[in-house]
Parts: C-alpha cells; structure tokens; sequence
C-alpha cells in the first residue's frame, strides 16, 4: 500500500473517530455538540484538560474505549505525515543531487535557454538526435514539465550567470536562447560570450532592430522565427514540390532518405582528392550538394573538380546506412547545426 493511500486511509479513520467520540458525549452525557467536540479533541489529543462535563460510569467506560483506539491511531497518523514530508524532501534533495552530478559530468554540450514552444520544440529535436544538453528554465510550470521528462535541466534565471555555471557552460560547445524578451536574450549572450570565448551562441529575436545588437553582443546567428515562419508559409504556396523535397530530406521520420553534413578530418583518405576522384556518387550513392570550406564559403553544387580540403564540411544527401559509410570514411562524426 501507497504511503498516501495509507495516509488517506488513517485520516478517514481519525474523522470516523472524531464523529463517533462527538456523538456518544452527547448522547450518553447530554453534552451540547460543540461540547462533546471539546471532549473528544482533548481525549484524542491526551492534553489533559478539564472536562466541561462530569462523566457517569458509562461515560468513563467510553472515554477510555475512545482513548484506546483513537490515541495511538492519531499518533501514528502524525508520524506517517512527517515520514511523507521528510521522505519527500530527501528524494527531491537526492534527485536533484543526481541531476547536478550528471550535469558536471557534461563536455560538448548544448545549453538551451528556455522551455517555452520554441524551446521544447528544440530540444525535442536535440534530443531525437541524442545531443547531450542542458535546459536552464526559471517558470515553475515549465519547470514541472521537465522534472516529467529525462532532459537535464536547472532550476534558475539563465540571464544569471550562476545559472549558467551551473549549466556547465564553460565545457559547452554551444548555447541556444530562446526566452520571450530580446533584452533577456541580449544580457544572456553577453554573459555566455565572457564565460565562453569559444562557444556557439545562437540566439532568438523578435524585432529586426535587435539582429545587429545580437550578433554584436557575441551572437553567431540570429534567429527571426517569424521571418522564417513567414517565407516557410511563402514557399509552401509558390513552391510547394521544393518544401516536400526539403521535408523529405531533413525530416528523421523519413529514414530512406536523410541530408547530413560530415566534416572532413585531417587524416581522411578523400583528403586531396577531386570529387570525381573520390567517386562518392558510385560507391555510395550519395550527392554532395555543397561543401562549407573553413574560411565559411559555401560551394553549392560543387564541380566534380573540386578538390575536398582538410576542415571542409560536406553536405550530402542519401540513404541512412549509405551516410555512415561515407562518415567512417571521412574520419569524423557528423557535426551538429543548430
């Protein structure tokens, strides 16, 4: 049996008692209600106060029944609510113990600043792609959707920067803000910025106006969800055969055919080598569609001439298994765009 089930089960008892003690003083003693209410608290309570009316024998014999089962019973009762209380508060002491061990244990990892629709959304995503991050939520609602999750997260104001540091933010490969004000998004770029030269730090603005301010503050990218919600809409309407493909392409559900970007490692074979050379296409039937080189160029449909270089990053479209192939090959794991 449940603790509260037990707990429920006891306080029933108690009223049962509570009722029965009022109703025999008042019909074996012909006490008023409120009277025998007295007497039966102070009974059940053992404080030993005076009784407000002079017991018969058979009054005595019902005090004492009453004392017997109602003493250790209200007792017990009392006990088991501080069990609960303290059982309670231990666990939520150890469990959010657990979480902040776990969280210290964190390297390359991303921060998300917010749970609001934008930010559950993100992590939801994050997390389908086994991206190892962080929450940081101060809203009590939403911070009671997370305790119901297996995300990490803390409890605080991410534009603190003892928040942040409990994020781990120094061992951070990157940051996401995502809060309702451009001004808190702002203050939180500019902390994360100073406690992490190296981190990148996408951030969400709702006025253009505060674009410039973002990316000046330490910002790499700034998001305008609903410019992006806006041209979403737009090629939906005029090109309608162009977003299927995309959704086709990126969408996880769709497993027979995904688009990844693969990061070419120092030691990798392809290194040097043109792309018809590397015959990609034919050994694995994928496409390399562009290929971001380190200066940050971007090489849309590449020439089959084009040499792959140290750093590049290839944007390929294929098969899953096809996809892992070429990532072995490559010599590095499949970075991470946020």
């Amino acid at each position: 049996m449940s603790q509260i089930r037990k707990l429920l089960l006891l306080l029933t008892f108690i009223f049962t008692l509570f009722t029965v003690g009022t109703v025999g003083y008042v019909v074996l003693e012909g006490a008023s209600f409120l009277d025998g209410l007295y007497m039966t608290v102070i009974t059940l309570a053992s404080v030993g106060y005076r009784e407000v009316v002079p017991l018969s024998t058979q009054g005595k014999i019902f005090t004492i029944c009453l004392i017997t089962l109602g003493v250790g019973t209200v007792s017990f009762t009392i006990f088991t609510i501080g069990g609960i209380v303290v059982e309670g508060r231990v666990r939520m002491i150890l469990g959010r113990r657990h979480l902040e061990r776990q969280i210290k244990a964190l390297s390359n990892h991303y921060i998300v600043c917010g749970f609001g629709r934008m930010g559950r959304v993100l992590v939801q995503q994050l997390a389908r792609e086994d991206v190892a991050l962080v929450v940081i939520e101060n809203r009590e609602d939403k911070l009671q959707m997370l305790a119901a999750t297996d995300y990490l997260y803390v409890a605080g104001d991410a534009t603190t920067e003892d928040a942040l540091e409990a994020a781990n933010i120094r061992k951070a490969k990157g940051l996401i803000t995502t809060v309702a004000s451009d001004a808190d998004n702002l203050f939180i770029t500019l902390s994360a910025r100073g406690m992490n030269p190296e981190l990148f730090i996408m951030a969400r603005a709702f006025d253009e106006r505060s674009e410039g301010k973002l990316l000046l503050a330490g910002a790499n990218r700034v998001v305008d969800p609903y410019r992006i919600g806006g041209m979403r809409l737009a090629h939906a309407i005029l090109r309608p055969a162009v977003v299927e493909f995309v959704e086709l392409a990126t969408h996880r559900a769709h497993l027979e055919l995904e688009m990844e970007e693969l990061l070419v490692g120092a030691g990798s074979p392809l290194v040097g080598v043109a792309l018809k050379e590397s015959q990609v296409r034919t050994r694995f039937g994928l496409m390399i569609i562009a290929i971001k080189r380190t200066d940050g160029s971007m090489l849309f449909n590449p020439p089959s001439e084009t040499v792959i270089k140290s750093g590049d990053v290839l944007i390929t479209i294929g098969k899953t298994e096809d996809l892992k192939k070429l990532e072995s090959l490559v010599g590095a794991s499949p970075t991470t765009s946020v």
